[in-house]
């Protein structure tokens, strides 16, 4: 990427990180603006800055899952989506800290009511939201163990974040101890109308757009691995372009105003002249086990594109590393720079099972005699006779096939997060600098 270019992303991100910090601290700083009501001790004090900074995180998750483009581009989607789980737990913990606070001060606040009729308006909106906001979190940890659907959990997941910021709110105006002041007042109706406003853009206005620019399902293509194509044109409009390893979030049965999309990788060569795109996805048994059988014809809809995971900085040498589905965005790469006729050295080094399990094989394999691509296959269940790779990629494998100096080169790995976590690792053992590798993890819960 040219100077110029990371100095832009630089830039872009130091702003949002600023205008992120506004919104959290914001209500901190009206709390000693205008009118100030009779002092209290530190502890609740710092108790009731704790819960308004909380409160402001949890509202302003709505916008970093919104997808703008501007603000996720600098960063990537995948690095937005687990920056908003690490925020979650620490809104959680501000908010659930609060009361603790209290009561180990032994505040008043928390003394227990003579009867039921007598609980304070604003402490039963705030035993909703505490208890919205623990069923949220027990169900985002542990979604996969309790064997909850994705969809479900989604659907689930906005409905509880709802009923937590609302009740959050109702507490706040309940006990109104800093709220008589009106430009407290205004701050925080400000912020609600704000929130609203993001939650309206992400499943009304978003939606409309998506609307009107459906794709048709043109062919349903069988691939190795238990994995299909689906390969999507346009309908009454030019599509979108997109950079190679980028992705889109697919609405496939339904409207675009349908709760759940699923995001996945786009295969196909973004040379594309007819808007043409594909998507490459693998049977998990979950909604992924019907994608086989979509009928050609089915309107579908995409948002996107989306992701920094793509090439286009300086490099002596790209290494593309994949482990099993996560050969998606890297097909994509090659395919481009096959279409662009470009010749710059490639390696592929493609974690699987078995070959069976080895998606694109055979395209690869001519893809190899048109550009200067190597490519590496590791089997962990190999065949009789096989003669090449086995077990796991790891710091021998890069070792033995890529060239020393292994700093210049640029790295990509997509793959299971196990595989993943092993390969930044064996690339930080051998000193290659973070900002030579990049890793897109494709689960977002």
């Amino acid at each position: 990427m040219p100077l110029n270019a990371l100095h832009r992303d630089l830039v872009r991100r130091s702003v949002w990180i600023a205008i992120y910090l506004l919104f959290i601290l914001a209500p901190l700083f009206a709390l000693l603006a205008g009118a100030l009501p009779p002092a209290r001790d530190f502890w609740t004090e710092f108790s009731v800055a704790l819960g308004y900074s909380g409160l402001a995180m949890m509202g302003l998750q709505f916008g970093l899952t919104a997808r703008f483009r501007h603000v996720t581009e600098p960063w990537g989607e995948d690095v937005i989506y687990h920056f908003h789980r690490r925020v979650s737990l620490i809104a959680v913990a501000l908010v659930v800290v609060h009361p603790l606070i209290l009561l180990a001060t032994g505040s008043d606040k928390l003394a227990p009511p003579a009867s039921l009729a007598e609980v304070p308006l604003g402490a039963v909106f705030a035993m909703l939201s505490l208890g919205a906001l623990i069923v949220l979190v027990v169900m985002a940890l542990w979604r996969t163990r309790l064997k909850i659907s994705y969809e479900f959990w989604h659907a689930t997941h906005i409905l509880l974040a709802l009923v937590a910021v609302g009740g959050g709110l109702f507490h706040m105006v309940g006990w109104g101890f800093y709220l008589a002041d009106p430009l407290k007042r205004a701050l925080w109706i400000g912020m609600t109308i704000f929130w609203m406003a993001l939650l309206g853009y992400v499943r009304v206005v978003k939606p409309l757009f998506m609307l009107r620019r459906p794709y048709r399902v043109a062919e349903v293509r069988q691939e190795r691995g238990d994995t299909t194509t689906l390969v999507m044109r346009p309908e009454g409009h030019a599509g979108f372009r997109f950079r190679p390893g980028q992705f889109g979030w697919l609405t496939l049965w339904g409207s675009p105003f349908k709760i759940t999309g699923h995001p996945f990788s786009f295969s196909s060569s973004a040379e594309a002249a007819d808007g043409r795109v594909e998507m490459t996805i693998r049977n998990l048994g979950d909604f992924t086990s019907g994608v086989s059988k979509v009928p050609v014809g089915q309107r579908v809809y995409l948002d996107g594109p989306y992701g920094a995971f793509t090439i286009g900085n300086p490099a002596d040498m790209h290494v593309l590393i994949a482990g099993g589905i996560g050969i998606t965005p890297m097909v994509s790469m090659i395919r481009t720079l096959a279409d662009r006729g470009d010749k710059r050295p490639l390696i592929l080094l493609y974690g699987g099972k078995d070959l069976e399990s080895l998606t694109f094989r055979e395209e690869l394999d001519a893809l190899a005699k048109r550009i200067d691509l190597t490519v590496v296959y590791v089997l962990s269940r190999p065949p009789e006779g096989w003669t090449g790779e086995r077990g796991y990629i790891g710091a021998e494998v890069f070792k033995r096939h890529l060239p020393p100096r292994y700093a210049d080169h640029e790295y990509f790995i997509c793959g299971p997060n196990v595989m993943m976590d092993a390969i930044e690792a064996a690339l930080g053992e051998m000193k290659v600098p973070l900002s030579k590798y990049h890793s897109e993890r494709y689960s977002f819960v």
